[in-house]
């Protein structure tokens, strides 16, 4: 039952997905900006710094969220501009439950003996697809 309201959620936004293909471009490249920024940061905590890999991870997600909200507003989403600290508000309630989703995912995959870098890696991608809608339809939605 749930794969097929899966799948009908799915079919609903499909159509204004598609409707400009080139949006989830920027965004994908808006996210790789902030997914290196990200991870560089993350690395030189834990590595660097010796900082906690959960704390680094906290303090790396400040720095990608900051960088992708500012360049999502001005390009990815330019068109769907609207109160620049309510839109702001929206986007950070759905980095802080993407935050929650990829610690959960990050402490899950070091227990297992993943390397923390790679495992920081591997939760922002796993989160991306999620963020994506929940930015497109709530944060900078009309």
């Amino acid at each position: 039952m749930a794969s097929s309201s899966a799948w009908a959620y799915v079919r609903s936004v499909l159509p204004a997905v598609l409707r400009d293909p080139f949006q989830i471009g920027r965004y994908g490249i808006v996210g790789l900006s902030g997914y290196l920024l990200n991870l560089a940061v993350y690395a030189a905590l834990v590595r660097g710094a010796g900082v906690n890999y959960l704390v680094a991870a906290s303090l790396a997600f400040i720095a990608a969220v900051t960088n992708n909200y500012l360049l999502n507003r001005i390009w990815t989403f330019r068109d769907q501009r609207g109160h620049f600290v309510l839109q702001g508000a929206r986007y950070f309630v759905v980095a802080l439950c993407a935050l929650g989703v990829s610690l959960l995912i990050l402490k899950s995959l070091v227990e297992l003996g993943v390397d923390e870098v790679a495992a920081q890696a591997i939760a922002i991608i796993v989160v991306t697809p999620t963020n994506f809608l929940s930015n497109k339809f709530w944060s900078f939605g009309r």
